[in-house]
């Protein structure tokens, strides 16, 4: 649809309570079970307050629910760059709202607070497309009320892709699914329901998973942190594994499916993830257990020809050398942080947007779905 193109009710500020559950206004067409989910879909990051954008804390999380209001764009970048919002969509989303800032209050700086933001992850494709789109709304003579209605149709769309994506993935699971997840793709990491976290929930609305584990992901402990806080606030039973006990795990019998979100897919299929999702993939062919990525279109880089050509963020060795601001490791000792690794797509048994499904993906069936190069 044309987002330019918008009514006034959608661009009211949202409700600051992190249980407020914003309706899309257009969303693909729906299946009951997938209409369910939303007794499983509670949590909302990043509000936008008409002058201000709230960003839940994530840092602070489990033990602590606090919110950062962000006031210009570059408040906004650095918020991005020190993970108070994390998870390629929400960076996006928030990325967004950064440029309406900057709108609103330096509206002659808005290439220079485009750059900065730009600037602030360079791995999670969603930021550059979500800021391209802005760009190309301002190129059309935008101005910033145009511009929150870009930015809160984004947040719109992505809320309704995963909802749409959730149905989809579910359906790939079979009956009495054991599934294991890596770092966080819930609500706290998208607009709402999450991507591989939407699966999830939509799979146990439906009565599909048995059984959900939930990796710890070092360093940063997303998954222990704020998937099993996600999960547990939702009703959903989890059990927190050691990110190194995932191919005993696999082993035993327990996981049937493996599902991840993704921060940059290529045009072969090739998939960018948190740390530590190459190692999953491997296992999991391994022993023979299916491996599933989910993620919006949006996240799928068809100008990238494969995962070589992707970068990879390599954060400050300070978080491997120190956990919770206590230094762990003796001075003098040296870290490499890489924060993603890049699945092969022939270790991927299923690539999930809300275009459709992926099924072995390779060059030929990604660009049967999404095209040529952008």
């Amino acid at each position: 649809m044309d987002t330019l193109v918008l009514c006034a009710a959608r661009c009211r500020p949202i409700s600051t309570s992190i249980h407020a559950a914003t309706q899309p206004t257009s969303r693909p067409r729906m299946t009951t079970a997938a209409a369910m989910t939303s007794s499983h879909d509670s949590i909302r990051a990043v509000l936008w307050q008409g002058d201000a954008l709230r960003l839940l804390d994530q840092r602070r999380l489990p033990h602590e629910e606090s919110y950062v209001d962000c006031n210009t764009a570059g408040e906004v970048a650095t918020a991005i760059h020190d993970l108070v919002v994390r998870g390629a969509p929400a960076i996006g989303i928030a990325a967004a709202w950064g440029v309406v800032l900057a709108a609103q209050r330096e509206p002659k700086r808005l290439d220079a607070a485009l750059a900065l933001l730009r600037a602030a992850r360079p791995t999670a494709v969603n930021l550059m497309w979500a800021l391209d789109r802005m760009r190309h709304a301002i190129a059309g003579g935008a101005d910033a009320e145009t511009l929150a209605c870009e930015a809160q149709a984004i947040q719109d769309e992505d809320l309704a892709a995963n909802r749409h994506m959730g149905e989809l993935g579910a359906a790939l699971l079979g009956h009495d699914a054991g599934v294991l997840t890596h770092c966080n793709t819930g609500s706290l990491a998208t607009a709402g329901f999450g991507t591989a976290l939407g699966v999830i929930r939509a799979g146990v609305d439906a009565g599909r998973i048995a059984r959900v584990f939930a990796g710890e992901t070092r360093p940063w402990l997303q998954g222990a942190r704020l998937t099993m806080w996600e999960l547990l606030r939702d009703g959903i039973p989890a059990t927190l594994v050691a990110d190194s006990a995932a191919a005993h795990l696999m082993k035993s019998g327990q996981v049937q499916w493996v599902v991840v979100g993704a921060d940059r897919i290529a045009a072969n299929g090739d998939t960018a993830n948190k740390i530590g999702t190459y190692q999953l993939a491997i296992s999991a062919r391994h022993h023979g257990v299916k491996f599933m990525v989910v993620a919006p279109s949006s996240t799928v880089d068809m100008a990238t020809p494969g995962g070589a050509e992707i970068e990879i963020e390599l954060r400050s060795p300070d978080e491997l050398l120190s956990f919770a601001g206590q230094r762990t490791v003796i001075d003098g000792a040296a870290a490499w942080n890489p924060v993603f690794d890049v699945t092969p797509a022939e270790l991927i048994d299923a690539i999930v947007t809300e275009r459709g499904v992926v099924l072995q993906p390779d060059a030929a069936r990604m660009a049967d779905v999404f095209g040529s190069a952008r």
